[in-house]
């Protein structure tokens, strides 16, 4: 997988892809992550990125005419399966999405900043827009890292045991159960007796109800999402 982060501050992206899962995922060749400055593809003297939005109101509003070069260079390059804006207005990002992603081979990633993009850049450029939660970040650069986080972490080869992801929470509807390690008992606070006895088939009954549990008292959205 190829993932393409177009951005204003690279600089914001760089610290969370050069440690842990997605530092050794680089390393091993299983993706490939590039920051797109949006600022080199400005041709006015003062590299403005800008201006005012039509009709008045706060804030700045990012130009199409960078953008556009930007998007419009990598795409003459390679075939991309999505452009993505990351958006507060966006769909929200659930491992759904994640998981869905992670079977793409090119990926272009569009950070917005200040206001957010002209319009005609979502309407003409982009394929599909996401948003990790409601609420607005500064911009669009630490969104990236989570999404990125959420679909590197998916690709084959990348975890040490491929099958820990297939317990997480949201990949079957549910919230995960409760996990221990060792000591058994800690300030006399025990791990559940079950986990100790060595029975595989009683224990994974055990997660499954303690997952039921979970997710009926702290996610009962998710319970409802399954009817």
């Amino acid at each position: 997988m190829q993932i393409d982060i177009v951005t204003l501050f690279p600089e914001l992206l760089s610290s969370p892809f050069k440690a842990s899962i997605l530092k050794r995922a680089i390393k091993a060749k299983k993706v490939i992550v590039n920051f797109h400055l949006i600022r080199d593809y400005a041709e006015n003297k003062q590299k403005k990125v800008d201006d005012y939005p039509f009709g008045g109101g706060a804030g700045m509003v990012m130009k199409i005419e960078p953008i556009y070069r930007c998007i419009s260079q990598l795409k003459k390059e390679k075939t991309y399966d999505e452009i993505i804006y990351l958006t507060p207005d966006g769909e929200q990002l659930n491992q759904s999405i994640s998981n869905t992603l992670s079977t793409k081979k090119n990926i272009i990633i569009l950070c917005g900043h200040y206001k957010g993009v002209d319009q005609r850049v979502r309407d003409h450029l982009i394929t599909r827009e996401i948003s990790i939660g409601d609420f607005v970040l500064s911009g669009g650069e630490l969104a990236a890292a989570v999404l990125c986080d959420s679909i590197i972490r998916l690709i084959p080869g990348v975890l040490g045991d491929e099958s820990s992801a297939l317990t997480d929470s949201y990949q079957d509807g549910l919230l995960a159960p409760p996990i221990y390690t060792r000591p058994a008992i800690y300030k006399g606070w025990k791990v559940p007796k079950i986990l100790t006895s060595g029975n595989t088939p009683e224990i994974e009954k055990w997660r499954e109800k303690q997952a039921l549990e979970k997710t009926k008292n702290t996610r009962p959205d998710l319970m409802n999402n399954q009817n």
